[in-house]
């Protein structure tokens, strides 16, 4: 039997594809200094190989949205679902520097792969639902990403070599993608779409995408560098900032559906990016570090539900095929975090980081300012 878009198993398939991209994707974070020490890689050539990965995700975003409009997200993110789970042991265990660079290209186009797959499938569930169910997705992502993350960091604690910690986790990340399989939709009915670059409303939805994803890429990569700037907390507490921003983005996501079925789209991007707002107010310009950490929270809070609209808006739009759509707004917005933290770090150095920090709360402002134009 064909499954339905509006069924408990195809729901149920689509929070474990959210969950195992962030899982694997998490996986390999506690796996950096192994590689780097495996390959004797410098600091910068090190910083070259993670490049990689980037580039690898870059390329099969939109190849992928193209894909899925013609064979259905399914055959996508059982592709790249079961590339994560190839891949991530060979990340631990390879000492070739080149082959560590050609390792994570592939681990980044298969990131990349089922990030765009399981968000078009995500938007074909929702779009047969009677309520929001996109931020309650994208929490199983951020879920995934604490537990891929925790899980790696117990096994290597607990004695296992970074192989066999990672054999463990790409064991349970293939049990789940198993699980989820029966509930993928097949391809939907109708003439495959063709490659389109993306215009017209797509391309402001890729824009604040952009915004909003380099808000965590410049909490996650400067956050901590900030708290110690402003003398906020000493240097074992500098990751406090992203611990208790990612905790409230997880709150916010889990409770998200709910406040956008009482809210609405626009309402919530107005306000959430207000919160946002006022959250960088409150951790730039308060002297005392629990209002300011409290700042971190706000942030999180107010942009835990920005990404999950819009890509509804991009799977709801009429201007291109969902799918490519969808490609569209996922890889403008990783390139927001790819190039952001870097262009961050160049403004600071020639400011300061307060500096480059308001002006990303000016950018923050984009989404409340365009919420009317995009939910039209």
């Amino acid at each position: 039997m064909t499954p339905s878009a509006n069924t408990p198993a195809t729901r149920r398939a689509t929070r474990l594809g959210f969950f195992i991209a962030g899982f694997v994707m998490s996986c390999w974070a506690p796996l950096v200094p192994y590689a780097k020490a495996n390959t004797g890689a410098s600091e910068g050539e090190l910083g070259l190989l993670l490049l990689c990965l980037g580039i690898g995700s870059l390329i099969a975003m939109p190849l992928t949205g193209w894909f899925s409009t013609r064979a259905g997200a399914r055959p996508m993110i059982l592709l790249g679902g079961l590339g994560l789970v190839l891949i991530l042991p060979a990340l631990a265990v390879v000492s070739v520097p080149v082959m560590l660079g050609g390792a994570l290209l592939v681990f980044g186009a298969a990131l990349g792969t089922i990030d765009v797959a399981v968000n078009v499938h995500a938007v074909e569930v929702e779009r047969d639902s009677a309520r929001p169910l996109m931020s309650g997705f994208h929490a199983m992502f951020s879920l995934g990403g604490v537990a891929g993350a925790g899980g790696m960091t117990f096994l290597l604690s607990s004695g296992l070599t970074p192989g066999h910690a990672a054999l463990w986790c790409s064991a349970l990340a293939l049990i789940t993608l198993i699980l989820a399989a029966p509930g993928l939709l097949p391809a939907p009915a109708g003439e495959p779409a063709a490659f389109a670059l993306p215009r017209g409303l797509v391309l402001i939805l890729a824009g604040l995408a952009a915004v909003t994803f380099l808000v965590e890429g410049a909490i996650l990569d400067w956050g901590a560098l900030l708290i110690l700037d402003r003398a906020l907390a000493p240097a074992e507490q500098g990751g406090l900032g992203y611990m208790l921003f990612s905790v409230a983005m997880v709150l916010g996501r889990f409770s998200g559906d709910r406040v956008v079925a009482l809210l609405g789209a626009r309402r919530v991007l107005v306000c959430g990016g207000l919160l946002a707002l006022a959250g960088f107010a409150v951790l730039l310009l308060s002297p005392l570090a629990v209002p300011a950490m409290a700042g971190f929270v706000l942030i999180g809070f107010g942009a835990s539900n920005l990404v999950p609209v819009l890509f509804s808006l991009a799977g709801r739009q009429k201007a291109m095929p969902a799918g490519l759509a969808i490609a569209a707004v996922t890889t403008t917005g990783y390139a927001g975090i790819l190039a952001g933290p870097a262009a961050i770090g160049a403004l600071s150095q020639a400011t300061s980081l307060s500096t480059a920090f308001w002006l990303l709360a000016v950018l923050v402002a984009l989404v409340p300012l365009s919420a009317r134009i995009v939910t039209r």
